[in-house]
């Protein structure tokens, strides 16, 4: 059974900082490049950075230079540092496997929003 649980996000200013959790349980993260996406209100969900199982990072253009994503592949974790935020990040944030994503694994989503 894989499940993918995220979390780490809140309410923070422009140019803030938040450091963003998926704990994935099952087979899928061993084996996977893994993936961060976003949808915001009314928008696509979009991939916003993505590693494989050799740490090779491949970031959108509206997030590099200042999101970070790792992986800990010893605690089934993916990690997306996000500094210099922008009310234009705001919006839930999911993980998955990348760029293909299963769609039964979606999980809950955390939620980013980005407001003075």
């Amino acid at each position: 059974q894989v499940q993918l649980v995220e979390s780490g996000g809140g309410l923070v200013q422009p140019g803030g900082s938040l450091r963003l959790s998926c704990v994935a349980s099952g087979r899928i993260f061993s084996f996977n490049a893994m993936g961060w996406y976003r949808q915001a209100p009314g928008k696509q969900r979009e991939l916003v950075a993505s590693i494989s199982t050799y740490n090779n990072t491949v970031y959108a253009d509206s997030v590099k230079g200042r999101f970070t994503i790792t992986r800990d592949n010893a605690k089934n974790t993916v990690y997306l540092q996000m500094n210099s935020l922008k009310p234009e990040d705001t919006a839930l944030y999911y993980c998955n496997t990348a760029p293909g994503y299963y769609p039964k694994y979606w999980g809950q989503g955390t939620q980013v929003t980005v407001s003075s």
